[in-house]
């Protein structure tokens, strides 16, 4: 059985292009639409990283890594950041949240495989 990702971005279509890349590369990839979505996901699914959007609506993706960090089974799961947003206030604040890596929107599907094989491999 291959590696699992929770690709997690309110856009269908960033979704669709992450996942294409990364079942691509040989990954299991698991969908959801916001981080509320992620954490019930997250309760039937076993993923070894998550790769989240930062601004979507009901539960943004900083908040996300904050109950992400909060829980006994997912405190350890790496999580990149994949989002518009590239400020730095906002770097920090997912950095302290605990992300592992920060990808700029429009992203090159290689740099994020790259990032992806450097947290797991598949």
């Amino acid at each position: 059985m291959g590696k699992s990702i929770l690709v997690v971005d309110d856009a269908a279509s960033i979704r669709a292009t992450v996942s294409i890349a990364l079942k691509g590369a040989g990954y299991e990839v698991v969908e959801a639409c916001d981080g509320n979505d992620a954490l019930a996901k997250l309760g039937g699914v076993r993923v070894n990283l998550i790769i989240s959007d930062v601004n979507m609506p009901g539960m943004d993706g900083i908040t996300l890594l904050k109950k992400l960090k909060e829980g006994a089974a997912t405190k350890f799961l790496p999580v990149i950041m994949l989002t518009t947003e590239g400020s730095d206030d906002k770097k920090a604040q997912g950095k302290e949240a605990g992300a592992k890596a920060w990808i700029i929107k429009p992203f090159d599907p290689a740099k994020l495989l790259d990032a992806v094989s450097k947290l797991i491999q598949p």
